[in-house]
């Protein structure tokens, strides 16, 4: 039985294992949203958040009139980015831009305060996110990115900063879902160095190079998506 707290994400994983195995295949409509929610036993709400999250990695599109078909294999995401959730209150642009103002500071103040198992689990989120690329795991790869993220966001010794980052966290990891459609290997290879460095900053307990880390981390990952914030 799935973990309600985890439905969406687990039925992403099950629809993406389908592309992954065949069983949907590119260019195929997938079944109704009534059909797929009665096969997985979930609300059409979850399965909803599911789909929206395997658009915007770029393994679906929904085709006005049309439906919703499969637009890749398991190694052929779209080659551009799906529909962003929040435009109807911030630009991507403007969420990039949060990202590095708050993201860089948290990582400044994070700086001395990470345990040795946070650091070491960090180092494992980014070879995680090495072997799930390698993999076209696209769904792994951003889970392990998120939650490299938000081990730094964590250890920030600003209890302001940290509830801020919780309030605006849908909108903050959105934009690291964002560009994977139009993410190439050489970049995702670039991306995995920068986590790197941040870790090295982080356990050289040097706020300012953790600042500077993680706000060209971000920035990079803007023009990614082709911005410049």
């Amino acid at each position: 039985m799935l973990n309600k707290t985890l439905v969406p994400q687990s039925v992403a994983r099950e629809i993406q294992s389908m592309i992954q195995a065949g069983s949907l295949k590119p260019g195929q409509k997938i079944p109704s949203q009534r059909e797929f929610s009665q096969k997985f036993g979930i609300s059409r709400a979850s399965l909803r958040e599911a789909l929206l999250t395997l658009e915007t990695l770029g393994l679906l599109k929904t085709e006005a009139g049309r439906g919703t078909f499969v637009s890749g294999g398991p190694s052929s995401a779209s080659n551009h980015m799906g529909p962003w959730r929040y435009s109807g209150s911030y630009s991507v642009f403007d969420v990039f831009q949060t990202r590095i103002m708050l993201e860089g500071q948290m990582a400044s103040l994070a700086a001395g305060r990470l345990m040795a198992n946070q650091l070491d689990q960090m180092e494992s989120m980014t070879r995680q996110m090495e072997e799930s690329w390698a993999q076209q795991d696209l769904l792994a790869n951003v889970d392990a990115d998120l939650e490299f993220h938000a081990i730094i966001a964590s250890a920030c010794s600003n209890a302001m900063l940290r509830a801020l980052y919780q309030t605006v966290r849908e909108q903050l990891t959105a934009t690291q879902r964002q560009p994977i459609p139009i993410t190439d290997p050489a970049r995702m290879g670039e991306s995995i160095a920068e986590h790197r460095r941040i870790i090295a900053a982080l356990r050289a307990n040097d706020p300012a190079a953790a600042r500077l880390e993680m706000e060209t981390h971000i920035r990079n990952t803007a023009r990614c998506a082709g911005l410049e914030p």
